[in-house]
């Protein structure tokens, strides 16, 4: 494992120009587990400096050849795999089973990735003008700032790190303060695959400090940023301020559907994965369960039985399902969420309690939807359960929400089920299914507050390239 404490820029390791320094904690038990200089606004022009060198001689690379560094990639995340599991349970606090998830998605990421230097095509087009020809040539922006969040941060950051590359760009990576292994791990298996240098770099700092300087940098033509839509809005302002594009994935306060013909017991195994995977610290986490009137205290009582039996505590059991929530600031918000709906009439079903870092789940019922951990992301081990009239009332409570990332319905009609999730106004409903679902061949991607853009497959090269437009006329056109 590599020396943490260093900023990765241009290919070197280096420490950082702040005079600020931060740490980085163990969330379940509180363990230092390094110190470091943080990245200053000199550190962060290098990097887009390096990264903006690289990548002019990376645009010319063969798709070959970038298919070459790509395979080589994918065999450094499988020899690393040991390194990536530590690291992902002692920095994020990931259980065994969120940390298979994280490095099975980031190899799949790699494979589908291997395609995309193939899939940068262009156009020929007909014209009007006596001898000229039209060509659309596709290209790579040039250099993209990643910006990643806490909760899932190697897939969330290599979800537009390895598409970035793989379409001809050069990367500049900014972690979240509480996971910034995540960024420097990276660095190390772009190293062994042998990438330029300069091509990937990674800067840990804080965003109070460098994250404004990181958006407005006049190099980047891209910042992919995933995580909170309040930061999400602020980025947008400030790219807008200087015509630069975003791709934004933010909050979620996702609904799973259930109608009177659904399937009781499984759909109440789908609420608990859905609403209590990684302590609930997704955006794709299930906030909200709308039963309707039929079914609604069946499933409660069966809701409350899976999730009761779900084991809480130490990351490193591979019987965990409970880990750590990332930081105590996070945990008092998850609380004052609870405290406050309770407050405000809903019912107890299912009663957690805090153990130091671990938030045993709560389930809320009776909660309407104007009630504030209903209302609002909790991003913790709650989930609220509200009646609905009938499925029309459902819909209509599904989406009285400014957010809009995913969602899911459960019916033995599952024809009747398509019908339904294209009412739900959210970029991804699953049928049948819970909310958290991500293929790297397919869409991903969120409307209303829960962002812009779309990522994975063509959709993110699409995204993280432009279009030009060359015109050849062959022979001498008639001005006057």
């Amino acid at each position: 494992m590599g020396d943490y404490t260093k900023q990765y820029i241009g290919g070197e390791w280096r420490i950082g120009t702040a005079r600020k320094t931060l740490s980085n904690y163990n969330p379940y038990n509180g363990e230092l587990l390094y110190t470091y200089q943080s990245a200053g606004e000199k550190d962060l022009d290098d990097a887009f400096h390096a990264a903006n060198n690289a990548q002019k001689s990376w645009a010319l690379t063969s798709p070959e050849e970038k298919q070459g560094y790509l395979t080589r990639l994918y065999q450094a995340i499988v020899d690393k795999k040991s390194d990536i599991f530590h690291w992902l349970k002692i920095e994020s606090g990931a259980t065994v089973a969120k940390a298979s998830f994280e490095y099975n998605t980031t190899l799949e990421f790699a494979k589908v990735a291997m395609s995309f230097p193939l899939m940068m095509e262009g156009k020929i087009l007909p014209s009007n003008i006596p001898g000229k020809e039209n060509y659309i040539f596709r290209q790579p922006k040039g250099v993209i700032g990643v910006i990643a969040p806490w909760n899932v941060p190697l897939v969330l950051a290599m979800r537009s790190v390895i598409p970035a590359i793989a379409t001809g760009n050069a990367v500049v990576l900014k972690p979240a303060s509480d996971t910034p292994a995540s960024a420097l791990l990276i660095a190390e298996l772009f190293e062994k695959a042998g990438f330029p240098a300069g091509l990937y770099n990674a800067v840990c700092g804080s965003g109070s400090e460098i994250g404004d300087t990181f958006v407005s940098h006049p190099i980047p033509g891209l910042i992919s940023f995933t995580g909170s839509t309040e930061v999400g809005r602020r980025i947008g302002e400030i790219a807008g301020k200087h015509l630069k594009d975003v791709s934004l994935e933010l909050g979620g306060n996702n609904a799973m559907l259930i109608l009177k013909d659904a399937d009781v017991k499984q759909a109440a195994k789908a609420a608990a994965f859905g609403s209590f995977f990684n302590q609930g610290q997704v955006c794709m986490a299930v906030n909200r369960v709308i039963a309707v009137n039929e079914i609604y205290d069946e499933f409660v009582s069966a809701f409350v039985n899976v999730t009761k039996d779900l084991k809480a505590g130490d990351p490193g059991d591979p019987e965990t399902f409970f880990g750590p929530v990332i930081n105590e600031s996070q945990i008092r918000t998850i609380e004052k969420y609870i405290f406050q709906t309770i407050k405000a009439g809903a019912h107890v079903a299912l009663e957690g309690k805090t153990e130091g870092s671990v938030v045993r789940p709560w389930i809320l019922s009776n909660v309407h939807n104007d009630m504030p951990a209903a209302k609002n992301e909790v991003f913790g081990p709650v989930c609220c359960v509200i009646r609905a009239r009938d499925e029309a009332h459902a819909v209509e409570i599904a989406n009285d929400t400014e957010y809009g990332l995913s969602g899911s319905v459960f019916t033995k009609d599952i024809y009747h089920g398509i019908l339904i999730a294209r009412m739900i106004n959210s970029g991804m409903t699953h049928v049948n299914d819970q909310s958290i679902n991500d293929e790297p061949h397919v869409m991903f991607g969120g409307e209303k507050a829960s962002g812009l853009g779309r990522f994975n497959a063509q959709w993110v090269v699409n995204k993280f390239t432009t279009e030009k437009w060359v015109s050849i006329q062959k022979e001498d056109r008639y001005f006057f």
